[in-house]
Parts: structure tokens; sequence; C-alpha cells
């Protein structure tokens, strides 16, 4: 496989991915739960980094992956004791994030991590960085991380999709039915965390925040059935790294950065054309209304 079609792929299971688990984020109103977990991951690399002193390896997942539930759970604990909800999101993944970046500058030193790669992200290296796999031999380790990443949300979100279903739309419901609320909370926040970590290395932290949450909300304004909504998430997500590449190319500019604006041009694409809930739809509707009023 060629070098463009590894990025090309990479960024494709990045879209699916976060497009996945995003649907589920904007239904339960958390879309900047996105935000702050991809961004408090940070400090976790960075721990695991200060105690390993290894840029690669599963310590590296853990970490962020604990950096995650870390801020889920303080999110929680702030808010039942009367903090807003977008407040404690907003202290809890600011004080992470800065944490982490106080770290880089004063402990980190020569190594290959830093805020503009935390940021953006080094999709441009993910060819380099290859493991040997039989029957298919060079794979980069980003892409097969990701492939796994996928996966397994595919596999957890198909398991308990009625559990998912009910817990976003109606979660006083879904707790009289005996459905255990708190626990799909935080394993919901487990599979945030562990998309999130996988992309981060590859992507940014930009990137990761526009794929969870413009997708997503793009395919909200086109249907109002969840089933559909996961499968344009995923697709929005694929057609946003797909176009931003090129946008990149064209204009020799950060391929995560225009990956991200395509996202927003897919955003605004559906909010003017999508047929439910669009601005086509209620320029639509305003005519009928006058008349009825006539």
């Amino acid at each position: 496989m060629t070098y463009p079609m590894w990025i090309l792929l990479t960024a494709s299971l990045v879209g699916l991915s976060c497009g996945i688990i995003g649907a589920l984020l904007i239904l339960r109103k958390m879309a900047m739960m996105a935000d702050a977990i991809s961004h408090s991951v940070l400090l976790g690399v960075v721990v695991a980094y200060l105690i390993t002193r290894e840029l690669s390896g599963i310590h590296m997942l853990i970490g962020a992956v604990i950096a995650g539930l870390l801020t889920a759970v303080l999110v929680q604990w702030f808010h039942a004791r009367g903090v807003q909800q977008d407040a404690s999101i907003g202290v809890v993944f600011t004080t992470m994030f800065a944490i982490g970046v106080v770290l880089i500058a004063t402990q980190v030193g020569n190594a290959h991590l830093d805020t503009k790669h935390a940021l953006m992200g080094e999709i441009t290296f993910i060819p380099w960085d290859t493991i040997a796999l039989p029957g298919l031999g060079e794979v980069p380790r980003a892409t097969l991380t990701l492939s796994i990443v996928l996966l397994l949300v595919i596999a957890v979100i198909t398991l308990f999709y009625k559990e998912w279903k009910i817990t976003s739309f109606d979660p006083a419901l879904a707790a009289s039915l005996g459905i255990p609320v708190v626990l799909m909370h935080y394993l919901f926040m487990s599979m945030v965390s562990l998309t999130t970590v996988a992309a981060f290395d590859a992507v940014g932290a930009i990137m990761v925040v526009a794929m969870l949450i413009t997708p997503a909300a793009s395919a909200y304004l086109w249907t109002d059935r969840l089933s559909v909504m996961i499968g344009l998430s995923a697709m929005f997500g694929v057609i946003s790294a797909i176009t931003g590449y090129y946008i990149a190319v064209w204009l020799d500019t950060s391929i995560s950065g225009s990956m991200a604006f395509a996202t927003g041009l897919v955003f605004l694409f559906s909010f003017l054309c999508s047929p439910r809930h669009g601005l086509a739809s209620r320029l639509r509707c305003r005519p009928n209304m006058s008349e009825q009023k006539l």
C-alpha cells in the first residue's frame, strides 16, 4: 500500500470509531466531554512516559485511559456536589491539560513529545512506524491499533445496543428496568477514552474533538433513528478524513487541521441541506405555516 493510502486508511479509521462513539455523545448531551478527555489524556501520556521513559508501548495506552476515566470521575464528582456540569468539565480538563503541558516543558526534556505534537498529531509519520504481521507484512502501528479499537467499539455498541439506546434517551426508565446506568456510563466513558487515546498520537487533540463531535452533530440533522445516525456519523467521519487530506495536499498545509476543517464543511452542508432539521426544511415549512394563518 502506498504512503498516502496508509494516511487515508488511518484517518478513516479515526473517523469511523469517533463517529460511532460521537453519536452517543451527542444524544447524551455530553459533547464537551469529548473535548475534556481528548485534552486530559495528555497528562496520562506524560506521566506514563515519566515512569517508564519509553515513548511507545501499552503503558502509554494504560496511562491515557486512566487519565480519561479520572476526568469522567472528577466531572461527575463535582457535578454531584452542586457544580454545574459544564463548569465541572471546564475546570477538570483545563487543569489536567495544563499540568500535562507544564510537565512536558519542565520534565520531558529532549523526548519527541511536545505541545504541537499533542495538538496536531503526527499523521504524516504514521507509515514509518510499522510492525510486522504474519501474512500482512509491515503495517503502521497506529493503523493496527485503530483497527483493533474500531472492532472493539463496534462489538461493545452492538452487544449493548438496547441498553445504550435506553440510557441515552431515558436514564430514569433504564434504572427502573434494572439496567446499571452508572456502570453503563463508565463503560461508555472507557470507550470514549480508549478511542481518544488510540487517535491522539496519530492525529492530535484538535482532530479527535472534531471527529467525535462534528460528524455526529451533522448526522443528527438528517435522521431521528439511532441506528441510522450512527451509520451516517461514521460515514461523515470518513468523508471528512478523505476530503481533508486532499485539501491539505492542495493547500500544502496541516493534514490533521484540514481534516478537522472538513468536518465543519460537512456540518455546514448538513445544516443547509438536511431535509429533516436543516435550514432548507425550515424554509419550506414557513410558507405552509403562513397559509394556515391566512
